[in-house]
């Protein structure tokens, strides 16, 4: 029986650069996979997905309008899918995390999707909140604070180096990130307990 997995963790952990190694694994063995990624990072008509280490594999967009189960299992009466692979699963909405688990349930094919928790301010993007909640397993990827203790938040840095507090979830291209422990997000976000 397929599942839905979710490997989540804080920015710069490796998550692009697992999920091309898996579907570079399954396409060496002769099975074809689908990749999917966010269009907000659509800078082209073609999808990509690319790692820091300068690996990359065409994939295919998604918008939050876009039905997913519709899109895989059109796809699947012309294709043997042997699994689905999404990048940037946190710009998922709730509606699509549901989509991705009846694939995974109705068509059988597993759904690898690949995120971050939670954003600059420490909330949970909805799609993140959803595949925490259904998927069926749950694989944190570990990074490193600069303190050299697991990263689990990331800060937003202005144009003066300073962490920003405030702005739009979503900023893409435009912002520098910084993966940080919690009590080190939590200076940089100026929230220290009281003395």
């Amino acid at each position: 029986m397929a599942k839905l997995y979710f490997s989540y963790a804080a920015m710069n952990a490796g998550k692009s650069t697992i999920l091309l190694q898996a579907a570079y694994n399954y396409r060496e063995r002769g099975m074809e996979v689908m990749l999917l990624t966010s269009s907000l990072y659509k800078d082209d008509i073609a999808g990509n997905i690319s790692s820091r280490i300068g690996i990359q594999a065409d994939a295919v967009f998604y918008a939050t309008d876009t039905d997913l189960f519709d899109l895989i299992a059109g796809t699947l009466k012309h294709e043997t899918l042997s699994a689905i692979f999404v990048d940037e699963a946190q710009f998922l909405t709730k509606d699509q995390v549901w989509q991705l688990a009846r694939v995974a349930d109705h068509l059988d094919v597993p759904v690898l999707a690949y995120g971050l928790r939670t954003d600059f301010r420490g909330e949970l993007f909805e799609g993140s909140a959803a595949l925490l909640a259904i998927a069926d397993s749950l694989r944190e990827v570990r990074t490193i604070c600069e303190c050299g203790r697991k990263a689990t938040m990331v800060v937003r840095l202005g144009p003066d180096g300073k962490a920003l507090t405030e702005g739009d979830q979503v900023s893409i291209g435009k912002a520098t990130y910084v993966s940080l422990c919690r009590r080190h997000w939590e200076e940089r976000m100026g929230r220290l307990p009281p003395a």
